[in-house]
């Protein structure tokens, strides 16, 4: 067979059959834990809604359904992560950014917000490094802008 019959395996494949980067590994660990912080206070809002006694229970109700579904971004992506799609990181990256006003917001609470502000804060921040990593993007498949190698 001629070399035009045998396509070379494109980066993607090539990629995936190298052992995951730690870094890899790490990203979609941090927007994991993320994710079940997200499940965890939605949960925790629906029992105080249900059990106790909250100014308003169909706030309260509809809060915690919202953290539970914005759950899914994460995980997904954490998924995602570990299974080496590129479509993933966007997701993962996107979880992030929205991350941080919300820490930012944390860190101006008079209140024991502050200690969460901040390790959210770290997490984004770690996981963002992490994201955009050449060896990250490398193991992903993901092509630079105007890269068609």
């Amino acid at each position: 067979m001629s070399s035009q019959q045998n396509p070379a395996p494109d980066t993607a494949e090539a990629a995936a059959a190298e052992p995951r980067p730690r870094r890899l590994t790490y990203a979609a660990a941090l927007a994991a834990l993320e994710g079940a912080a997200l499940v965890g206070g939605g949960l925790w809002v629906l029992v105080l809604a249900l059990t106790g006694d909250p100014d308003g229970r169909q706030q309260a109700v509809t809060l915690g359904i919202t953290l539970v579904v914005l759950a899914l971004l994460p995980l997904l992506a954490a998924r995602g992560l570990l299974l080496r799609r590129s479509w993933s990181r966007g997701p993962a990256v996107i979880t992030q950014l929205m991350a941080l006003p919300v820490a930012y917001n944390l860190l101006q609470a008079e209140s024991m917000a502050i200690p969460v502000g901040i390790a959210l804060a770290v997490v984004a921040v770690a996981a963002l490094v992490l994201l955009v990593n050449s060896e990250t993007t490398r193991a992903l498949g993901i092509k630079g802008p105007g890269r068609t190698e």
